[in-house]
């Protein structure tokens, strides 16, 4: 039985080569997620909605930077310890070589929480805030990282008989499900808008945690459920039963969360 599917366009991962130097689609994905990210958490200081997060502008104009080396090292260190501790620590000099690929959302996210500790301890502003920023952003980030991840061919699902079946050149040939698809449209436009709405509908930035409560809920529930439909590293395959590296990482993401939501929502029907 042949079953229809969606071939997977032939994109160079490499976007642009000018006299050696190559650009790739995932670094310019990168650029994007963070360069539009940080025009949004701009609008929303200003926003006189929210003029009660007590940040100005010009407080965290150099925020970027921290947010940037957040991401790379805290990325970079994630996929290292959490999905090939064995081959990096045969070759750790090879944990360096960032260009060859490999990053991890909770490493990043780590680093992210990291450099917002330090930062908003330099600046004596709340932490809370701070991340409640960067996480009513973060899905913009997320959704041009898995379009970049669709272009490379990569971390794409398990087999499918659906018509949306996509097949993906570089690999076997079998229609699979497209889940950098899935995440571009869950963890990015749907979060994204599941964040928007909270904020405008009930000023959620005056309560510092809140904004950064929901992402970990809705980005854990998301993640887990794509998790079932992706493929797991070939290297690590499943660890338990049906569950994978991602889902085991987001479970904790989900409990912090959740802890947190009850917590902020607790002081916010006191006030």
């Amino acid at each position: 039985m042949i079953i229809p599917a969606i071939m997977s366009p032939i994109i160079n991962p490499v976007a642009i080569e000018i006299i050696g130097i190559k650009i790739h689609w995932y670094a310019i994905a990168y650029i994007l997620g963070i360069y539009i990210g940080w025009f949004y958490i701009s609008s929303l200081i200003k926003n006189k909605n929210h003029n009660k997060i007590n940040i100005s502008l010009d407080k965290v104009e150099d925020l970027i930077l921290w947010i940037v080396m957040g991401i790379i090292i805290g990325g970079r260190l994630g996929y290292v310890m959490f999905y090939n501790i064995d081959y990096y620590s045969n070759y750790p000099l090879d944990a360096f070589k960032i260009w060859q690929g490999g990053m991890s959302f909770h490493g990043g996210l780590l680093g992210i929480v990291l450099s917002c500790a330090i930062y908003s301890h330099i600046k004596s502003f709340s932490l809370l805030t701070l991340t409640d920023l960067i996480a009513a952003a973060a899905p913009i980030g997320l959704f041009f990282g898995r379009i970049a991840n669709f272009i490379n061919g990569e971390l794409y699902g398990n087999e499918t008989s659906l018509l949306w079946g996509v097949i993906f050149p570089h690999t076997d040939m079998i229609p699979r499900h497209p889940t950098q698809l899935y995440e571009a449209l869950l963890e990015g436009v749907i979060l994204f808008l599941i964040l928007k709405i909270s904020i405008n509908k009930y000023s959620s930035l005056e309560y510092p945690g809140l904004i950064s409560s929901l992402f970990l809920i809705y980005y854990s529930i998301f993640r887990i459920l794509i998790e079932f439909f992706r493929m797991p590293d070939n290297h690590i395959g499943y660890l338990i039963g049906p569950l994978t590296t991602g889902m085991l990482l987001s479970i904790p993401m989900l409990i912090a969360g959740t802890y947190l939501y009850i917590k902020i929502t607790k002081i916010k029907v006191i006030q």
